[in-house]
Parts: C-alpha cells; sequence; structure tokens
C-alpha cells in the first residue's frame, strides 16, 4: 500500500511538472510583463522631483509595480491549480462578493478616495480595486448564466424574439445594470464600458441573435450618450478631445492629451532612446499609469507602438482561438469565460492606445500588463491564469485524458 501511495504521488509530481500550456502565450506575457515594469521606472524615476513626492524614493513606484508583479504571479500558479468546473460553479458567489465590495467602497471610512473618486479599499500593502474584480466577475458569472440559458433559447425557440429576450437576456442586463449603476457612483465609466463591452460579447458569443444583440448594443450606446449628454466635466472631456490645442482646452481638460500627442510626436520613427522622454518630466500627469503608453512613443517611437499593438493583437487572438477551442470540446463555460478574457484584454488595450493616440476621448484605464497599479496586474494575471488553465484542460481532453 505504501509503495502504491508513492507511486500515486510520484505520477502527480510528474504531471503537474510537464503542464501543457501554450508556451508563446506564457512568453509574450511574460514580455508585456517585463516590458511594463521597465517603463513604469523610466516613467516614474523623476517623480520624486515634485514636491507631492518628495519623500518618495526614486525607485518607489517600481518596488511597488515589482511587488504587484510577484503577488500576482503567486496568485495566477495558485488560481491555474483550480479546475474550470470550480470557477462555473462558484460563479455566482464571486459575483455577490464583488458587489458587496463594490458597495462598500462607497462607505466612507471603507473606501478610499483620490482626486474626487472613491474606488479603492486599503487593504495595508496595497489598495484593492473593486472594479477590477468586477471584470473578471462578471465575465465568469456572463460564461454561466449563457451557460445555463442555452437551454431555455433551445426549448423556446417558437416565442417571439422579445419575449424570448426578457426570458433570456433581461435577468443577465439587470445585472450588470447593477454593476454600472455602482460604478457610476464612484465615479468609474471606464470600468463600467469594459464590463458592459464583455458581458455583451459573451452573450453574442453565446448565441444570442443579431436582432437581440443589435438591441443591447442600442441601448447601451442610449445610456453612455445620455450620461454624457447630463454631465457638464464629460462633455468637455469631448470637446477637448475634438480640439486639445485650442487655448480653453490646451491647459484644461485637453491637457493630459496634448502633451501625451507631443510625447509620442517627439518619439517619430525609432524613439529619443529608453530614459531620454522629456514629457515625463512634470508634463505628462499619469505618465506612469493612464498614459504610459505615451512613454513608450517617446522612447520606443512610432516602432516600439507598433510591437506593442502586434502583440496585444497576438494576445488577444490566441485566447479567443483558446476559447473557440474549448467550445469545439462541448466546455461551454469554459469557453466563453476564455473569449470573455480576450475581450477584456483586447478592448481595454484597444480604449488605452485609443486615447494615448487622440482617437478616443480622455477615459481612466489602464494599459493592461503594463501601466503601474496592483489591482489591476493581480486581476489581469488571475484572469489569464484561468485562461492557462482552459488551455491546459483542453490538450489534457485532446490527448485522451480526463479532467
Amino acid at each position: 500500500m505504501p509503495s502504491a501511495s508513492y507511486g500515486r504521488a510520484r505520477s502527480q509530481q510528474l504531471t503537474l511538472a510537464n503542464v501543457s500550456v501554450d508556451q508563446a502565450l506564457v512568453w509574450v506575457i511574460v514580455a508585456l510583463l517585463l516590458w511594463g515594469l521597465v517603463m513604469v521606472f523610466s516613467a516614474s524615476i523623476a517623480m520624486p522631483d515634485n514636491p507631492r513626492f518628495a519623500n518618495y524614493a526614486q525607485s518607489h513606484f517600481l518596488t511597488r509595480h515589482l511587488f504587484s508583479l510577484v503577488m500576482g504571479g503567486v496568485a495566477a500558479l495558485l488560481v491555474f491549480q483550480v479546475p474550470i468546473s470550480v470557477w462555473e460553479k462558484w460563479a455566482p458567489v464571486l459575483f455577490l462578493g464583488a458587489l458587496v465590495l463594490l458597495i462598500a467602497v462607497l462607505i466612507p471610512g471603507i473606501g478610499k478616495g483620490v482626486n474626487g473618486a472613491r474606488r479603492w479599499i486599503s487593504l495595508g500593502v496595497m489598495n484593492f480595486q473593486p472594479s477590477e474584480l468586477a471584470k473578471l466577475a462578471v465575465l465568469l458569472y456572463a460564461a454561466n448564466y449563457i451557460r445555463r440559458k442555452m437551454e431555455i433559447q433551445e426549448r423556446e425557440r417558437n416565442m417571439g424574439d422579445m419575449e424570448r429576450f426578457f426570458r433570456a437576456v433581461a435577468p443577465m442586463a439587470f445585472a450588470v445594470g447593477v454593476v454600472g449603476v455602482l460604478l457610476l457612483l464612484e465615479p468609474d465609466m471606464g470600468a463600467f464600458l469594459v464590463i458592459a463591452v464583455i458581458a455583451m460579447g459573451i452573450l453574442f458569443l453565446g448565441g444570442v441573435n443579431a436582432r437581440m444583440f443589435f438591441l443591447i448594443a442600442i441601448i447601451l450606446v442610449a445610456v453612455f450618450a445620455l450620461m454624457i449628454a447630463t454631465s457638464p466635466w464629460r462633455r468637455e472631456r469631448v470637446f477637448a478631445y475634438l480640439d486639445p490645442w485650442s487655448m480653453e482646452h490646451a491647459l484644461g481638460k485637453g491637457y493630459q492629451l496634448s502633451h501625451a500627442l507631443i510625447a509620442i510626436g517627439r518619439g517619430e520613427l525609432f524613439g529619443v532612446g529608453l530614459g531620454g522622454s522629456v514629457e515625463k518630466l512634470h508634463w505628462l500627469p499619469e505618465a506612469h499609469t493612464d498614459f504610459l503608453l505615451s512613454v513608450i512613443g517617446e522612447e520606443f517611437g512610432f516602432v516600439g507602438i507598433a510591437v506593442l499593438i502586434v502583440a496585444f493583437f497576438w494576445l488577444t487572438r490566441r485566447i479567443i482561438e483558446i476559447g473557440r477551442q474549448a467550445i469545439a470540446l462541448d466546455r461551454t463555460f469554459a469557453g466563453l469565460a476564455a473569449q470573455g478574457v480576450g475581450l477584456w484584454m483586447g478592448f481595454q488595450a484597444l480604449i488605452n492606445i485609443g486615447v494615448n493616440l487622440g482617437a478616443l476621448p480622455t477615459k481612466g484605464l489602464t494599459l493592461p500588463l503594463m501601466s503601474y497599479g496592483g489591482s489591476a496586474i493581480l486581476m489581469n494575471l488571475v484572469a489569464l491564469a484561468i485562461v492557462l488553465r482552459i488551455d491546459h484542460e483542453n490538450r489534457t481532453l485532446m490527448k485522451g485524458g480526463s479532467l
């Protein structure tokens, strides 16, 4: 008996030591993380010259970002050990937990306010942003919900579109709406936009017909347009985006965008070299977070931005392919979850890049895997660990194994 137990333990060790995952995907993720680490240091190295950060060491943000990477890496390794069936089972509970945290962050004394926004909960070692957890929670809940509602869609094909919509889609729309209201109270319109796109994408990929999908899209566009129209400071951002160089906007709402464009313009084709950025010297606000891409553009030029765009395009495409593979293996929840992560990474990167290039209005969204921010890095790595677990389970099944 002891020898049999030892044999099973040895077999498990060998299995863990030879885990089968997409090596190219892992290396692209690592490359983006390391590039981001270097650029966060480059973009923040001069910040102690600002009286606001006079007590900070030059390596302050580098050290904290490195700590976030280590925490995220450990969390990712632990998450990778969890079977996807467990995530499917606990998805509703995780969603409820995210709602509780979104409510808690609005309570004075629990939530931490910065620049008029209350988005963080202090955990001592880091400030946690519940909206980042909400992205993953909504993603998993939507995948779980669609998998369960597919039976209703098959059973009720003879119903009218509107009746099927209210039976199968409206409850999910209500859940996303509740999350949206809580996020707008912070306020965090950027996170709400990402979550809405993730939920819509999963609904569409899960089989919602085109008419229903476009109906949802029209409603969402109308909601966001109404929010912008009724919010003076959001309207100012849109007008500043349309003409950031005017005297009215250059020193106001268009200040960040105008200096981001100056930084990218200075980079020209090959950039001014690593560490050579001028705009990071207290000209460009949030250079290490939302506008890290502008520093990359200044120091690495058009070539650097092009490489970054290709990397995120490949990353998104590969994650979507892993999701398709899972669906082909009749693993609907796993497939939709992976595709949801792909939508998350791709859409948020698209928004951040578009903002930095002046193609989209200024919005407070970080560049996934690269920008400074502990919560974002942590949840990005957890989400990608789930994708790698899905890929591992796909490969196990295709080799004739069992889960």
